[in-house]
């Protein structure tokens, strides 16, 4: 089956053909790295995460690229507001960012290019758009993009230039053209970071940051260019517009877009008190958790960030670990039947939920074949794992997750010590003290499972 794309460009659907056979370059817009990083991020990074697993198990060659934005207002008024360097903020801000990723499982793209190592090849293409007539300074100090002459604005957020400059104006400070024209090159002010330029101190625009570091490390055009929900207009529609008028080239095919989070059905704000950083929800939620919540909704869906469906997903996950459990080692089955409809659900636009069904039909067989056939079901829960493996799921210790947060809760060896005397108990019959240990353990919060081989433990979900 091929592999089809939603493109948000085309609005439609469509089968994807890398430019180049087999070989996939694909960009994400990542974080601006001003302060830690919120669940929103989080739905980003895993999302492109999973889209970037299932292209390479698939079998492409894929270059995945994803950059840090290290320098912009927000950082500048931070860094100024700590008293600190813009670059001691965003080192911090980029090291939390790593750790929060890897808490989630989330892999590293191949490339992670910060814009203030690029601002040679941002003077570079600012200076081809003015040679071109697409840009120009007015003397100011400032550099501005001429919007109204770049025939293909708005193709990708569907926007007509009319409607755009209804309400539009020009600010004081500016000096622009026209009110829809926007900057790619910011004049100096008191208390900010600057580079040297052509047409003097300065820094970049947010939006030249990205053509420059995509064409950069990708090429003038290249295949997938992904980000979250909000970046459709204006940074993607005038990184189209920069890039493809300065290169005469298409700048990406297939545009892809992350959808947005909602916490308890509204939209995520530090002015409704529901904005949560990532090593918040962590403190409260197990990272395969707040991962299974964001790879069980489609990758393009608005997903509901709320107590049940963090619940919901812990559930859900404990069921497929309580399946994997206490299996012997085996190499994966086949099981083609089960791995086409899998690849089917993925490759029909990374259709994550779809493929999680298909996962959950695989364990209830892994259940029924443990009575039956331990090595069979063994064989079937190593390729559930092999293609969770693609979602970033179900590779810990079942026991690992089932157990997790037990070491701050209660004490692991003592659970064991009950457990073994309860053994005693039954070894002796002594089916009064067995029931004790029991009920012991469950005012503890621990269930017992009792199997072929041997008695384990979880916390009670």
């Amino acid at each position: 089956m091929a592999l089809t794309i939603y493109n948000t460009l085309s609005k439609t659907k469509e089968t994807f053909k890398p430019l180049e056979v087999n070989q996939v370059r694909m960009y994400v817009c990542g974080m601006t790295v001003y302060d830690y990083c919120h669940i929103g991020h989080a739905r980003v990074m895993v999302a492109f995460d999973v889209i970037s697993r299932w292209l390479r198990y698939r079998g492409y060659d894929l270059t995945y690229v994803r950059n840090i934005t290290d320098i912009d207002d927000k950082i500048i008024r931070r860094a100024n507001e700590n008293g600190e360097t813009f670059q001691a903020l965003t080192g911090r801000m980029i090291a939390a960012m790593h750790e929060d990723e890897t808490r989630l499982n989330v892999l590293r793209p191949d490339q992670e290019p910060r814009a203030s190592d690029h601002i040679a090849g941002m003077h570079e293409m600012i200076q081809t758009l003015i040679d071109k007539g697409y840009a120009y300074a007015p003397g100011n100090g400032d550099v501005y993009y001429r919007v109204g002459k770049f025939e293909g604005y708005g193709k990708l957020s569907r926007r007509r230039l009319e409607d755009l400059k209804i309400g539009a104006r020009i600010e004081v400070d500016e000096a622009k053209d026209d009110p829809l024209d926007f900057v790619l090159w910011k004049a100096v002010k008191p208390g900010e970071p600057s580079w040297a330029s052509p047409w003097g101190d300065g820094r970049p625009g947010w939006h030249i940051e990205c053509s420059v570091m995509s064409t950069c490390c990708l090429g003038e055009s290249f295949d997938i260019h992904g980000g979250g929900p909000d970046l459709v207009f204006p940074h993607h529609e005038n990184e189209i517009a920069q890039s493809e008028a300065a290169t005469g080239k298409p700048y990406a095919a297939t545009w892809m877009h992350a959808g947005a989070v909602r916490v308890d059905g509204e939209k995520m704000s530090k002015s409704l008190g529901n904005f949560f950083t990532i090593r918040e929800v962590l403190e409260k939620y197990h990272p395969e958790v707040v991962r299974y919540l964001l790879v069980s909704s489609h990758y393009r869906s608005a997903i509901n960030y709320s107590e049940d469906n963090l619940k919901e997903a812990k559930g859900a996950l404990e069921r497929f670990y309580r399946a994997l459990k206490g299996l012997p080692d085996a190499a994966p089955a086949e099981a083609a039947e089960y791995a086409e409809r899998f690849a089917a659900s993925m490759d029909d636009d990374f259709n994550a939920p779809e493929a999680c069904a298909v996962l959950f039909d695989m364990v209830r067989e892994v259940n029924r074949l443990k009575d039956t056939d331990l090595q069979a079901a063994a064989a079937l829960g190593a390729k559930v794992r092999e293609l969770a493996s693609t979602l970033g799921v179900l590779q810990l210790d079942a026991d690992e997750f089932l157990q997790a947060g037990a070491s701050n809760q209660i004490d692991a060896e003592a659970v064991q010590a009950l457990i073994d005397a309860r053994l005693q108990a039954r070894a002796d019959k002594n089916w009064a003290e067995s029931d004790r240990i029991r009920d012991q353990l469950t005012e503890m919060g621990v269930v017992l499972e009792d199997g072929k081989g041997g008695t384990t433990w979880r916390l009670r979900g």
